[in-house]
């Protein structure tokens, strides 16, 4: 099983975007997949239609339920979710006063069973308790990043995170890939961004870039990964091309 999370401190990456329609994507490869969502926001929750989810990550953090109990299916077929309640907004709290604060999610994760492909961790868009846990769960990382020019700095604090998880917390972690999210060919800053991100980043990018696409942006209002939404869009060829290039690491490595 491969532990990877979906990253980026910077708002508005499309982190979300790509942790539900690439969960979809490897599940149409016949990956099972399960997705935690640790953003106290929902949204992966609500994207997957499990907005009414009576018990999840809240319960899975603080000890108060097995994995086992909290992972519900989704109307997409090979994904399954642990879902974020609105419990979970407290929960950076109460993780603060716990010895091993960073590590709780990787204890939880121990008694995980089941045959599952993927294990995908969704996390909040800063660096606080919960997306620090998810870092030292995780094996891998994907890092969604906006085809914009204030998103570059964005990714230069996110790799010294790494660094600092690496030294501290989980020295098993890579990055798996960077992601250009939201671009759109016919501007030419977007497509500037997406070349530099290359140029800048190298061999860690992935080569697909995922298109501005309304359809994309449409999906989450109909519970319903961009695969099934809109499955000849250009949104879902493009993360159907990102899960093939993820797929194929399964045997290179990131």
């Amino acid at each position: 099983m491969r532990r990877l999370a979906v990253s980026n401190q910077k708002g508005g990456s499309a982190k979300t975007t790509t942790a539900v329609n690439l969960a979809a994507a490897l599940a149409e490869g016949k990956r099972r997949v399960l997705v935690i969502d640790l953003d106290p926001q929902g949204n992966t929750t609500s994207w997957l239609g499990l907005g009414k989810a009576e018990k999840g990550v809240f319960e899975l953090l603080t000890g108060t339920a097995p994995i086992s109990t909290l992972i519900q299916s989704t109307a997409v077929a090979g994904v399954s979710c642990v879902a974020a309640t609105p419990e979970l907004s407290g929960v950076e709290r109460g993780l603060a006063r716990e010895v091993g604060a960073e590590t709780v999610l990787r204890r939880r994760l121990a008694d995980l069973a089941g045959d599952w492909d993927y294990l995908m961790i969704d996390t909040p868009p800063t660096l606080g308790m919960l997306t620090l846990n998810a870092l030292a769960a995780a094996e891998e990382l994907i890092v969604p990043v906006e085809a914009h020019v204030l998103a570059l700095a964005g990714v230069a604090q996110l790799l010294d995170t790494v660094r600092m998880i690496n030294e501290r917390l989980n020295p098993g972690l890579t990055i798996a890939g960077i992601v250009a999210c939201r671009v759109d060919m016919r501007t030419r800053h977007s497509s500037d961004v997406a070349k530099s991100l290359r140029k800048t980043f190298g061999d860690k990018m992935y080569e697909v870039a995922i298109r501005e696409n309304v359809r994309l942006a449409e999906a989450p209002s109909f519970h319903q990964p961009i695969t099934v939404y809109a499955p000849q869009s250009s949104g879902a060829a493009d993360y159907r091309t990102l899960a093939r290039e993820v797929i194929a690491q399964e045997q290179t490595g990131p």
